[in-house]
């Protein structure tokens, strides 16, 4: 690593113009007119049941339920309650804390000497890339920016010259913030690890990880047996030490393919599908620039990725929004080893950054569309069924195409604007009877 480089501005412009390029290139999530998923609207529906702070208690005491993350849940249904009607200003929250995010990885980058070019590089290649597209944009992904956050701010602390108490305190306490928000923060402890191993070894980094060990220890101690034998929400949710290889190479290769949505299913078709080669090809060539510099700049780019994918590797499936820590992780190594690079080992990594930043184009693009039909369909959901009278609304689809976005928005709505939807709406078929055919753009035909 570089020496400590000398300031030529002051020190808050570069986090400032990383927020400000997070905001302007994401204006697409930002000025999203509606939602993504059902998640959304539940909690929505939710917050507007029970409007205030009371009945949110057991949020916090339930700590057998599978699910638990109060601190992400209680700023939720918070959130709902004041700004799910203004969707702009949700989105534009998301997103200002995505952008806070990656502020703080720059940050973090120059004050380990790499240059601001390549600090503020590295920071928007990840903020922009589909993992941060998709948890940016879905207010259903709070809890993984929060744990980032809360990890980013842990390296914050422990990479400044001074320490004392205090900094272990709030050490401690960001981990255990983490951990409340979701359970991929048990992560921590071993980032800040590699942080001891990658930087020289300085003490500083082996303290913050006892002390980051504290909390995660003391949370496992409570949840682990919940976490690895409660029921399941969703098959999603399974676990295997055999998914390990599979997951972990689809969070590899998924970046570079940039017409793919979600990370899902990146190695359902094998090595029969041309994308994965093109993936393959730009992870091995990122691989040899890493090796090539140093066999240590590979290793602590292989462990610092592993090492933020931790738990989420043996789920019977990928999320993007578990990607977001890796996608932190990578970049920081890429972008702190960039300043040392031959010219053809930075073409690589340009290469393997504009495909990275080309698919969370297509991502953000994705979900700008899906919230635009959202803002049709679901108000015009609610419509058909006050209608209704009691009477389940039977909807066909029009573009099979689209089925994935009606399912998701159609899926256990407890309401929508003060009416109960419930079980009295269903989706059928093509060919069965139906009272409405939803259009493309999400309003509805009536066929009776």
């Amino acid at each position: 690593m570089n020496s400590t480089p000398t300031r030529s501005w002051p020190h808050w412009t570069l986090p400032i113009l990383v927020l400000a390029g997070v905001l302007l290139a994401q204006a697409l999530l930002i000025f999203n007119p509606g939602y993504y998923s059902h998640d959304e609207l539940q909690w929505a529906a939710f917050a507007g049941q029970h409007p205030g702070w009371h009945f949110r208690d057991y949020l916090w005491r339930d700590v057998q339920s599978f699910q638990y993350r109060p601190l992400t849940f209680s700023l939720w249904l918070w959130l709902s309650e004041h700004l799910f009607a203004r969707p702009l200003a949700f989105h534009g929250l998301m997103v200002a804390l995505g952008g806070l995010n990656a502020a703080m990885l720059a940050v973090l980058l120059r004050r380990w000497g790499v240059t601001a070019g390549a600090a503020a590089g590295g920071a928007l290649v990840f903020a922009l890339g589909p993992f941060a597209a998709l948890t940016h944009g879905w207010v259903g992904t709070l809890a993984d920016l929060i744990w980032v956050g809360c990890a980013l701010a842990v390296a914050l602390l422990v990479q400044r010259e001074r320490g004392g108490a205090a900094t272990w305190f709030a050490v401690f306490v960001l981990t255990a913030l983490a951990l409340l928000a979701k359970e991929a923060g048990i992560v921590i402890p071993a980032l800040m690890a590699l942080g001891w191993w990658f930087l020289g070894r300085e003490r500083r980094w082996l303290t913050a990880t006892v002390v980051a060990a504290l909390p995660v220890a003391a949370y496992l101690a409570l949840r682990v047996g919940v976490l690895l034998f409660s029921p399941r929400e969703a098959a999603n949710y399974g676990w295997s030490l055999a998914f390990i290889p599979e997951r972990w190479l689809e969070y590899q290769l998924y970046p570079p393919i940039a017409t793919k949505m979600a990370i899902a299913g990146t190695l359902s078709r094998g090595l029969g599908d041309g994308r994965v080669w093109l993936a393959i090809l730009v992870w091995l060539g990122t691989a040899a620039v890493l090796w090539r510099l140093g066999p240590r700049w590979f290793v602590g780019w292989l462990l610092a990725g592993t090492a933020a994918l931790g738990p989420v590797m043996i789920l019977a499936e990928s999320a993007n929004q578990y990607g977001y820590g890796y996608a932190a992780a990578t970049a920081g190594v890429c972008a702190a080893a960039w300043p040392q690079l031959r010219r053809w080992g930075r073409v690589v990594l340009v290469v393997a950054a504009l495909l990275s930043v080309w698919h969370g184009v297509n991502v953000m693009r994705r979900m700008h569309e899906v919230g635009t039909i959202q803002a049709v369909y679901s108000p015009a959901m609610a419509q058909a069924v006050q209608r209704a009278g009691g009477k389940t609304v039977r909807l066909a689809i029009a573009d099979d195409g689209q089925a994935w976005i009606y399912q998701r928005l159609s899926h256990e709505i407890p309401g929508y604007a003060g009416v109960p939807i419930g079980e009295r709406v269903k989706l059928v078929a093509a060919g069965e009877a139906a009272d409405y055919q939803i259009q493309r753009d999400g309003s509805l035909k009536p066929l009776r």
